[in-house]
């Protein structure tokens, strides 16, 4: 697992334009977002800590399908599992290794948000930042689930609209969910995303840690957790 994790981190290290995608793009779209709503800093206030966890779950998404799958497609997933190395172990390295620039990317938005552009958080930062890694590892773990499914890199980007899309549209970023029809929000309530968003809203308007909070932060890392473990399930050692 450790051996897996170390040879995705070399790869990364010697791909400049993923590193920025991982780790700068967030960032400039926070930035972005901020400038955009110049004249309402409280538009920016009640809308950046939802999005301060959603844009990494998008980015880590998108680059650890495309990742797995290219490793599948080239036959290096094939040639690792002729090894003594298990599916688990496999998915186990991987998660490790995005984890690790998980924590570069949510720890770089956050101290962004809050520092530089004035996010007004009631709670402690280091709680948004909780939050933001748990919804990067997510967003690891459904790429990694994802791009089982996929035949060509076109087809792990086609995923994005059937996996996230719903989820941003219910998540209650752009209306409250108990303001939905009651069958959306019905879904809602079974969407990780929609308790990312509701963790952030907690460190938002709450100065310690809520009862909300805590199902929201075990909600997501359990997702994330049993999504994991659903791509070691179904791991396939190369794409037909």
């Amino acid at each position: 697992m450790t051996a897996t994790a170390g040879r995705v981190l070399r790869q990364l290290a010697h791909d400049p334009r993923t590193i920025a995608l991982l780790v700068i793009v967030p960032v400039l779209l926070i930035t972005l977002l901020r400038y955009v709503f110049d004249g309402a800093a409280g538009t920016f206030d009640s809308i950046g800590a939802s999005l301060l966890g959603i844009f990494p779950l998008i980015t880590m998404f998108l680059v650890t399908s495309i990742a797995t799958l290219r490793e599948r497609t080239s036959g290096t997933l094939e040639r690792l599992l002729s090894l003594p190395l298990g599916k688990g172990g496999l998915i186990g390295g991987y998660a490790l290794a995005f984890g690790a620039v998980a924590v570069v990317q949510s720890a770089l938005a956050t101290a962004v948000s809050v520092w530089l552009l004035g996010l007004d958080v009631v709670g402690s930062p280091w709680l948004l930042l909780l939050v933001a890694l748990l919804d990067a590892l997510l967003g690891t773990a459904l790429g990694l689930f994802v791009s089982a499914f996929a035949a060509s890199e076109f087809q792990a980007v086609q995923f994005m609209p059937a996996v996230i899309f719903p989820q941003l549209l219910l998540c209650g970023l752009f209306t409250p969910r108990e303001a939905m029809h009651p069958v959306l929000e019905a879904i809602s309530n079974v969407l990780p995303m929609s308790y990312a968003v509701d963790g952030m809203n907690q460190v938002l308007h709450h100065t310690g840690v809520t009862g909300d909070f805590v199902r929201d932060v075990v909600v997501v890392a359990g997702s994330a957790l049993l999504v994991l473990c659903l791509g070691a399930v179904t791991l396939r050692r190369r794409t037909p």
